[in-house]
C-alpha cells in the first residue's frame, strides 16, 4: 500500500465524519480509521424486528440549527418535524395529574436554582430542595439529560446546554445512525476494525500506529470518546497529558435503551409517551409505538442506566416491563417480549453515553478542543462549548478541528508525507 494522506481522522463518528466531510471538499487526502466494524460511533441505526430503531442519538435536538437537517435533506433523507412523543402523553396511563405537575414545577425550579449554585459550589446536586418530594423525579431526568446523578454535575455545564438550546426536537425516520454512517465522503479512506495504538509526532506530521502498521501524514484529528482518551488505549506524545486530564474531567454518563415489541393487539397509542414512576431516580421514558412501529422503546438515564451495566439486560427488561405494568395493567406483561437493549458503557471502544463536566471543570471542554503542537488535533462532542452530549455537536466540533488543519496546513505549506504500512 503506498497512498499519501494528508490527515488522518482517529475515529468514525459523527465528529469524524464532520471533520472528513470539511477536508475532502478543500480537496485533501484523508484516511478515517475506526477502531469498530461499522461507522457512526454511538449513532446507530439497526434494523430489528424490522424497524430501523436508533440504539444511540435518535432526536435532532435544535433542529432548526442542526447541521444535520441540511445533510438529510440533500441526501434526501426524509425529516420528521412534527412534535416529539413526549409531548403526547399516552391516554391509557393510569396517573395521578396533580403529582406529574407538582414533579415537572419541582423540575423547573430545580433548574432555576442551577444559576446561583453555578456562581458557588457548581455541583447540580446543591440545587436539590432539601428533602425535596420530588427529588427522586428530577434525579431521573438530570439522568436522561446528563447521564450521571446531581452530585457530578455541573451547573455552569449544564446551564450552557440548556441556554443554548432552541428546544426544536426533530426525527429521522430511517434513523440516525443510518443518516450519520451515509455520510461519510466516498473519497475518504477506510479502515474499519483498526484500532489505534500510539500517535506520535514526526519532523512532518504524525505517525499512527495500528495491529496493520504505521500510517502517516500532515496532521491527525482525535475524535475518540473522552473515556478513550483518559484512558490507556492509545498512547500518546509526551506532553499531551492535560488532554488526558481534561478528558477525565469530562467522563462519559450512563444512558441505555431497553426495547420490547408488542407482540399482540393491544392499546397503545402510537407517537405516544409515557413515564414510569415519579418517585423512582431508576425510571425510564418510554416512547410507545415510534412511527406507529409495535415497538416501545424505554430510555434510562443514570441510575436507570445502571441497571443495565450492573445486572445485565434481562433486568433491563424485566424493570422496563414492571413499570409498563403499573402503567397499563398486568395484561401488558403478556403483550410484550424483549426485543433489543443497549450497552455502551460496556463497549471498549466508547465507554458510556456522552460526556458531562464534573462540578468546577466545565472550562474543560475548551481545554480538550486545543490543538497539540499544530499536529494533532482533538474533535467530539465532549469539545464543543454548549452542543455537547449530542450528534450535531459532535459533528460542528470535527469541522472546527479539520478548519484548525486547514489554517495550519496553509501556514506550513508541507509537501506530501507518503504513508507507510
Amino acid at each position: 500500500m503506498h497512498n499519501e494522506y494528508d490527515v488522518i481522522i482517529v475515529g468514525g463518528g459523527a465528529a469524524g465524519i464532520g471533520a472528513a466531510r470539511r477536508l475532502t471538499a478543500d480537496g485533501k487526502a484523508v484516511l478515517l480509521l475506526e477502531a469498530s466494524s461499522r461507522l457512526g460511533g454511538r449513532a446507530f441505526t439497526q434494523d430489528l424486528g424490522g424497524y430501523p430503531l436508533d440504539l444511540g442519538c435518535e432526536w435532532l435536538h435544535s433542529g432548526d440549527r442542526n447541521a444535520w437537517v441540511g445533510i438529510a435533506e440533500a441526501s434526501g433523507f426524509p425529516v420528521d418535524r412534527s412534535d416529539p412523543p413526549w409531548a403526547k402523553a399516552h391516554p391509557g396511563i393510569v396517573w395521578e395529574e396533580d403529582d406529574e405537575e407538582a414533579a415537572r414545577k419541582a423540575f423547573g425550579d430545580w433548574e432555576e436554582r442551577l444559576r446561583a449554585v453555578a456562581q458557588g459550589s457548581d455541583r447540580a446536586s446543591d440545587a436539590l430542595e432539601p428533602g425535596g418530594e420530588w427529588n427522586a423525579y428530577v434525579r431521573a431526568i438530570a439522568g436522561f439529560m446528563s447521564g450521571v446523578a446531581p452530585e457530578r454535575i455541573s451547573a455552569a455545564d449544564y446551564m450552557a446546554y440548556d441556554d443554548a438550546s432552541t428546544g426544536r426536537n426533530w426525527n429521522l425516520p430511517l434513523g440516525y445512525g443510518t443518516l450519520v454512517a451515509a455520510s461519510l465522503p466516498p473519497a475518504v479512506a477506510l479502515r474499519l476494525a483498526t484500532p489505534v495504538d500510539q500517535i506520535d509526532l514526526t519532523a512532518n506530521g504524525v505517525a499512527v500506529s495500528t495491529r496493520a502498521g504505521t500510517v502517516r501524514a500532515k496532521a491527525a484529528i482525535l475524535t475518540v470518546s473522552t473515556a478513550v482518551l483518559a484512558g490507556e488505549a492509545i498512547r500518546l506524545p509526551s506532553g499531551t497529558e492535560p488532554w488526558r486530564e481534561a478528558a477525565a474531567a469530562l467522563p462519559l454518563g450512563r444512558n441505555e435503551k431497553v426495547f420490547l415489541e408488542i407482540g399482540r393487539d393491544a392499546a397503545f397509542e402510537p407517537d405516544s409517551h409515557a413515564y414510569g414512576n415519579l418517585r423512582d431516580a431508576r425510571s425510564a421514558a418510554y416512547s410507545i409505538r415510534p412511527n406507529g412501529w409495535p415497538v416501545i422503546e424505554a430510555f434510562l438515564g443514570g441510575e436507570g442506566a445502571c441497571i443495565l451495566e450492573e445486572e445485565g439486560p434481562a433486568a433491563g427488561f424485566a424493570h422496563a416491563t414492571s413499570e409498563l405494568v403499573a402503567l397499563f395493567g398486568s395484561d401488558v406483561a403478556s403483550a410484550v417480549r424483549p426485543l433489543a437493549a443497549t450497552s455502551w458503557s460496556r463497549m471498549a471502544s466508547i465507554g458510556g453515553a456522552y460526556s458531562c463536566a464534573l462540578p468546577g471543570q466545565s472550562q474543560a471542554r475548551a481545554r480538550l478542543a486545543q490543538p497539540f503542537e499544530d499536529r494533532l488535533f482533538f474533535a467530539g462532542e465532549a469539545t464543543h462549548p454548549f452542543d455537547f452530549s449530542t450528534a450535531h455537536g459532535a459533528h460542528d466540533s470535527g469541522q472546527r478541528a479539520a478548519d484548525e488543519v486547514l489554517s495550519s496546513l496553509s501556514m506550513r505549506r508541507l509537501g506530501p508525507v507518503r504513508a507507510v504500512s
